[in-house]
């Protein structure tokens, strides 16, 4: 693995969604998107993701708002900060006023910094989505605080 720059390449979802597979933490790829971007190397090697979808959270899907609902990375330096970078860009040239994504309690969020993004708020750990009406399976990151980031 190089530490060459990184530049930004254009991602099928397919794609995006089976390097999330490969590498994510905790979470499995997310089920929809509206766009990809990744971030290769000098050789073309895809090096990380970022997808952008409609924001999980109903009272922010108002229409002029996404959510990055997923990046990954196989560690690439300044990967995940480009990626973020370029999300908000590509969301803006698209229309929309807002984006956002949550990063759990424990990260440190140094790429959302370094691409200029603040703090909105905390969200408090829940109990997971797992309702009677509602049975869900858990992907082990339940009862976990997580902060509401936003594009600036």
């Amino acid at each position: 693995m190089s530490d060459a720059p990184l530049h930004l390449v254009p991602v099928r979802s397919h794609e995006a969604k089976d390097f999330v597979r490969a590498g994510h933490r905790h979470h499995p790829p997310p089920a929809g998107q509206i766009f990809a971007v990744g971030a290769a190397d000098e050789t073309g090697s895809l090096r990380a993701v970022a997808i952008v979808g409609r924001p999980v959270a109903r009272h922010l899907d108002d229409g002029s708002t996404l959510e990055v609902t997923r990046t990954a990375s196989d560690g690439a330096p300044n990967a995940n900060s480009l990626l973020y970078g370029a999300a908000w860009r590509a969301a803006k040239a698209l229309g929309y006023r807002r984006l956002v994504t949550y990063t759990q309690d424990g990260e440190s969020g140094a790429s959302l910094r370094g691409a200029g993004w603040r703090i909105i708020a905390s969200r408090p750990p829940r109990a997971g989505w797992h309702t009677p009406s509602r049975p869900r399976a858990g992907h082990g990151n339940d009862h976990v605080t997580r902060l509401l980031w936003e594009a600036l």
